[in-house]
């Protein structure tokens, strides 16, 4: 099982560098291996007895995940070839043929998973500002300098909540939290404008893309959308305009891949009882 979980996030990540995107054929077909192989072991392994409790712990997964694939999707934290990898991912991670066992497991992926987002996503950052330093510093100073009186009003507040933070100190690293978030919205902001938008041929388009702004089609608009461009979409935007601007994003998969190495060395006791 794990080494199906990890071939397929192989590929998932190799597809999604490639196009940036992930379809739908290497996630629907991760559940299909995945809850066949735990279906046909249940059936046929001598020491299972007829117990098909490995390949139900199989179908409890993908319900888990399927509601928190959802979930991230519709918070707009994933796009929905990630939150459809997560949710195939259900099926794989349940090692264990009881429930009580496999909740820990779930616990340490999700763990791990957020851990190793953030590790990417920092590093990632660094990247694209250092890649394109010029560009980034001018877009940071223009957009700090063009709301600085609500960012100011915010630093005020950090700071206000660092002094509190004699009677707690929890407040104090709180404080800083506040103080720095208006300089980490900033420099996002910087990333996508300076690394993030593409100008693109109208017939180099494909399905899911993101749209920068809205598009003039005829005397109609296509509005940007989290669920990306359409193929009908598409179709009318290559009938009226030669090129559009589009968001890409860093792509995720690299988290699901870091995430389930991760785990993978825990569920094997590398780190020991570090985390449970």
């Amino acid at each position: 099982m794990i080494s199906l979980g990890l071939l397929w996030i192989i590929f998932a990540v190799i597809q999604d560098l490639k196009k940036r995107e992930i379809s739908n054929w290497t996630n629907f077909s991760l559940v299909i291996f995945a809850l066949g192989f735990r279906f046909f072991w249940s059936l046929f392994n001598s020491g299972s007895g007829g117990n098909f409790n490995f390949f139900y712990q199989g179908l409890i997964g993908f319900g888990i995940f399927f509601v928190l694939g959802n979930v991230f999707y519709y918070s707009r934290v994933f796009a929905g070839g990630d939150a459809k990898l997560m949710i195939a991912l259900g099926a794989i991670i349940p090692l264990y043929d009881k429930f009580i066992f496999n909740v820990e497991l779930f616990l340490v992926f999700l763990v791990l998973f957020i851990f190793s987002g953030a590790i990417f996503g920092l590093f990632s950052s660094l990247f694209l500002i250092f890649k394109n330093f010029r560009s980034f510093k001018e877009r940071f100073n223009f957009r700090l300098r063009k709301d600085s009186k609500k960012y100011l009003f915010v630093f005020l507040i950090g700071v206000l909540i660092m002094l509190m933070g004699f009677f707690n100190l929890i407040l104090i690293y709180f404080g800083v939290l506040v103080f720095i978030f208006p300089y980490l919205y900033v420099s996002a902001k910087a990333i996508e404008d300076v690394c993030m938008i593409k100008k693109v041929p109208s017939g180099k388009l494909t399905e899911g893309d993101w749209l920068k702004e809205r598009v003039k089609v005829g005397k109609k608009y296509i509005e940007p959308s989290w669920d990306g461009l359409s193929k009908e979409e598409i179709a009318l935007i290559k009938k009226h305009n030669k090129f559009v601007y589009i968001k890409q994003g860093i792509p995720f998969s690299p988290t699901f891949f870091l995430g389930f190495v991760f785990f993978i060395l825990y569920f094997f006791g590398v780190f020991g009882n570090f985390l449970f």
